[in-house]
C-alpha cells in the first residue's frame, strides 16, 4: 500500500513540475495525494497561465469534498477551493442538485456532479454577494476548483463562529445581521443556504460581523426540499443563540423571511 501511494506521489510531483506549478511551501503537498489529481492539477496550470494564481500556499480547511487552500493571486492573497472527484460524498451532493432548476441537465456521473457543484457554489456566491450578503466574493469556478476572496488578516483566516468568544451584546448583532442575510438571501438572490450553522458562519473579528461560507449546497425556493431547508436553517441558527438568552420564535422568523416574496417580483414573475 506504502509503495503505491508513493508511486501516486512521484507521478504528482512529476506532473506538478511539467506544468510549473509552483508551491509557497510543503504544506499544501502533504495533502497532494489526496487533493492533486489529474483535473486539479491542469486546472491549476491553466489558473497560473491566466495569472489569476501565482503560487499555492498551505491549507485552510479541510472538509468531506473539499480542501481550501491560501495561495498568491496577481495583487492579493486569495482562497483556493478543489473538490475532490474520487473521495467527494456524490449523494450528498446529488440531493442539492437534483430539484434544482438551474442543474436539471447535469448527467449523473461523479465527475460531472462535481464540476457542476463548482459552478452552483460560484454562481450562489455571486448572486448572495450581488445581494449585499457577505460572503467571500467569487473571482472564477473552472472544473473542480473554485477560487474566492480570501477573508482574515496575515495569512490566517477568519475563525467560525462555531470557535469565536462572543458576549451578549455582540451576539445580539450577529443575530440581527445573520437574520437580515437570510432575509436578503431569500428575498434578493432567490436562494436558501439549507445548512447553515455555526460551522458555515465566519467571524469578522475587525468589526464582529459574521461572513456566511460554504454555498455549494445553497438552493433556490423553487427546490423540492425548500422548506425543509430553510426551516433546517432556521433552527440550527436559534440552537446556536439560544445560550446567549435569544429565543425568538422560529416561526415568526420563517414568516418575516419569506411573506415580502412577491414584492419583489417584476410582472413576469421573475425574481428583480
Amino acid at each position: 500500500m506504502k509503495k503505491k501511494i508513493d508511486k501516486k506521489i512521484r507521478s504528482i510531483d512529476e506532473k506538478v513540475d511539467r506544468w510549473r506549478i509552483k508551491f509557497k511551501d510543503d504544506n499544501a503537498l502533504k495533502v497532494k495525494e489526496d487533493v492533486f489529481d489529474e483535473y486539479a492539477l491542469k486546472t491549476l496550470y491553466t489558473l497560473s497561465k491566466r495569472e489569476i494564481l501565482q503560487a499555492m500556499g498551505g491549507i485552510i480547511s479541510r472538509g468531506k469534498e473539499a480542501n481550501v487552500f491560501l495561495a498568491d493571486g496577481k495583487e492579493n492573497e486569495i482562497a483556493v477551493k478543489i473538490y475532490r472527484i474520487t473521495t467527494s460524498s456524490f449523494n450528498s451532493m446529488e440531493e442539492y442538485i437534483i430539484g434544482d432548476p438551474r442543474f436539471k441537465n447535469i448527467r449523473h456521473t461523479k465527475r460531472e456532479i462535481v464540476f457542476a457543484w463548482t459552478r452552483k457554489e460560484y454562481r450562489n456566491l455571486k448572486r448572495a454577494y450581488e445581494a449585499g450578503v457577505r460572503v467571500p466574493y467569487p473571482i472564477i469556478a473552472e472544473r473542480n476548483i473554485l477560487v474566492m476572496e480570501f477573508l482574515g488578516k496575515d495569512g490566517i483566516s477568519y475563525p467560525l463562529l462555531k470557535y469565536t468568544e462572543i458576549d451578549q451584546k455582540q451576539a445580539e448583532d450577529i443575530f440581527s445581521r445573520l437574520i437580515e442575510y437570510m432575509h436578503k438571501l431569500y428575498q434578493e438572490a432567490n436562494l436558501i443556504h439549507a445548512d447553515l450553522s455555526e460551522y458555515n458562519i465566519m467571524i469578522d473579528t475587525d468589526n464582529m460581523s459574521p461572513i456566511i461560507i460554504d454555498m455549494g449546497q445553497a438552493t433556490t425556493p423553487e427546490h423540492p426540499r425548500a422548506k425543509e431547508f430553510l426551516i433546517r436553517d432556521i433552527e440550527n441558527i436559534l440552537k446556536f443563540f439560544r445560550r446567549y438568552g435569544i429565543d425568538t420564535d422560529p416561526d415568526d422568523l420563517y414568516t418575516s423571511i419569506v411573506n415580502d416574496r412577491s414584492e419583489n417580483k417584476n410582472s413576469t414573475g421573475e425574481i428583480k
